[in-house]
């Protein structure tokens, strides 16, 4: 295995595949370099700070198409304290979820543990097939996922006919959120994380809300509820209105993110993202349908992301081995969710992966397998 060098003719130019930290544009860094005596390392109660909030706020809502009314709202921790954030302040009394992978488990996981709502109703399907949300009365809030990171499974974004009025539908965007397209009118909260398909670091959540979501934060920090002040949705929205976070946010995230969506906005935004992504999964998937040793994990094409893509290999090749070999090549972070325990690797399809890296790295599995 050690023996085996691939020819740079073949390889990608860019190695980086990972699902999350996943490839940070090297204009987004220099870009960053290029602030680091004004930006890194000063207050981020002060104007210089405030204007990349707001600029990854405008960002955001200009590449989203952002409805009138909905408002976005970040704070820090990552997707896995909004789901903490939203359990406290989004879910009234009972809630129902469409569970099809890790992370969405994560959140059941967070709504079921809260000693003051009721048990949830759960929708689960095992990995590599989807669940689905269905109309319940006295659920007052749906949630599901728009991309299963550690599947590679994807649904689109549809509120869930017949449910009682009022009813949230929250989608979880961490990873779909910028690769796959979306209207945010079918949904009340869309959130998402700056380190997949924003090119950027992790540490922060950002949501997209509905006037109704905006509400409901409000109606419940009105009961009284104890609600750590790190979780508070209401202060998130409120400092996120004064392009602030309730305390100092990760700098240089904030910043990548913003100039990610830049650089999107400018290439044509959600638009173009989902078509560039669509042109690395067709790329791989069809590479897969031809192999003799590769398939994709999703046997329902109309269930395969174009974000993340999962490719189970032959018994007999090992995929673990292949994904040391490209890593050893500087072909890095094609190993599969560790959890998921198949033989196969995950791909990251987000727009800031050329798909002609994508075909290259095709070329590289190749290359290895025959010498394997």
């Amino acid at each position: 295995m050690a023996d085996i060098q691939i020819p740079d003719a073949i390889k990608p130019v860019d190695g980086r595949f990972g699902s999350g930290p996943s490839k940070v544009r090297p204009e987004g860094v220099e870009a960053l370099s290029a602030v680091s005596r004004t930006l890194m390392g000063t207050s981020h109660r002060q104007k210089t700070v405030k204007d990349q909030v707001a600029r990854l706020r405008r960002g955001l809502a200009e590449f989203f198409s952002m409805p009138d009314g909905y408002e976005v709202v970040l704070s820090n921790g990552g997707t896995s304290a909004f789901w903490e954030t939203a359990t406290f302040g989004l879910v009234r009394e009972k809630a129902q979820f469409a569970e099809f992978g890790e992370f969405g488990a994560k959140f059941v996981k967070a709504v079921t543990d809260a000693p003051f709502l009721a048990e949830p109703t759960v929708h689960r399907a095992p990995g590599g097939q989807a669940a689905y949300l269905t109309a319940e009365a006295g659920v007052d809030v749906y949630a599901s996922v728009h991309n299963e990171t550690s599947t590679g499974v994807a649904v689109p974004v549809r509120r869930v006919e017949g449910a009682d009025p009022g009813a949230l539908l929250l989608t979880d965007a961490t990873s779909g959120g910028g690769s796959l397209d979306v209207d945010l009118r079918e949904t009340d909260v869309y959130y998402l994380a700056p380190q997949k398909a924003l090119g950027s670091d992790g540490g922060i959540w950002l949501a997209l809300m509905s006037p109704a979501a905006i509400e409901r934060a409000f109606e419940i920090k009105a009961t009284k509820r104890y609600i750590p002040q790190f979780l508070d949705l209401v202060t998130a929205i409120e400092q996120s209105r004064l392009e602030q976070t309730y305390n100092t946010p990760a700098l240089a995230t904030v910043f990548l993110a913003a100039e990610q969506l830049d650089w999107m906005n400018a290439q044509g935004g959600l638009s173009w993202a989902v078509k560039r992504s669509a042109e690395s999964a067709a790329a791989l998937y069809g590479w897969a349908d031809r192999s003799s040793f590769a398939e994709p994990f999703i046997a329902d094409p109309a269930l395969r992301s174009a974000a993340v893509a999962t490719i189970d290999f032959a018994e007999g090749v090992d995929a673990a081995t292949i994904a040391k070999v490209l890593r050893a090549n500087d072909i890095v972070d094609t190993e599969p969710y560790r959890k998921l325990g198949r033989n196969q690797l995950r791909i990251a399809l987000y727009p800031t992966v050329d798909p002609s890296d994508v075909i290259a790295l095709t070329s590289c599995i190749d290359y290895v397998v025959e010498r394997l």
